[in-house]
């Protein structure tokens, strides 16, 4: 039983078609990437799982329990953590402050501060930040804080989009460093990223995704040596 899988899904924005029967599985302990052009479908496969986009059919379960009706919130509870394209931090409240905001579903305050020290040790430039509020950080720091965040409810499953947009090649470099550590540390990750090349050289397995429907799929590395996706995706 796959932790993530979506069958046939469809959504949609108005009356702009988004998702046209996806069908999507991540094992756990995986990295899976989707990789496809600007509007292609990849932040809105993510929008229907953590329940920000209602699907208009299709299923979508977790741990083999159907969560497609299930509002945000609760689609968080479940231990699936997003982290949105453009970081959508809290500008206006401190790191601390924007850390405690991705443990507002835990109640044991012990917790939290553990979860927070986890956070620091994993990005020592929060700490020295950490009384600073998150409009004032660079947008690596940014990025850092939103991966940050969601950490802090500990979750199974993490889907990250765009994490390396704007940011520089050396802090690109780190954000895909924290990927790989973090899912050798157990968490299985459902990755959107523009640039493929790195994103399929972290990832197990990868969609390549196009107007809302899948095109192919198979292991990183072989998509990595397909003419075709070499060809449209990574500038070869």
């Amino acid at each position: 039983m796959a932790l993530l899988q979506l069958d046939t899904v469809y959504a949609a924005y108005g009356a702009v078609q988004a998702l046209k029967g996806v069908n999507v599985r991540v094992e756990s302990g995986e990295v899976v990437t989707l990789i496809g052009s600007n509007g292609a479908g990849k932040s809105s496969t993510l929008r229907v799982i953590s329940g920000m986009v209602r699907p208009k059919s299709g299923a979508i379960s977790y741990k083999g329990k159907r969560i497609d009706g299930l509002e945000a919130h609760q689609v968080t509870e479940l231990g699936i953590a997003h982290v949105p394209e453009g970081r959508r931090i809290f500008p206006r409240l401190t790191v601390t402050e924007n850390l405690e905001m991705g443990a507002y579903t835990v109640r044991d305050k012990a917790v939290i501060a553990r979860r927070m020290e986890e956070a620091f040790e994993r990005f020592p430039r929060l700490k020295e930040r950490r009384n600073q509020t998150g409009g004032t950080l660079s947008g690596g720091e940014q990025q850092m804080l939103a991966i940050g965040r969601a950490l802090m409810m500990a979750p199974e499953l993490l889907m990250l989009d765009e994490p390396s947009m704007g940011l520089a090649p050396l802090v690109v470099e780190q954000i895909f460093e924290t990927i790989t550590e973090l899912n050798r540390a157990g968490v299985t990750i459902l990755l959107v990223e523009q640039n493929a090349r790195q994103a399929l050289q972290v990832a197990h397995r990868g969609y390549v995704i196009q107007t809302g429907e899948i095109l192919l799929e198979d292991q990183a590395s072989s998509l990595l040596d397909n003419d075709t996706v070499r060809e449209a995706y990574l500038g070869a």
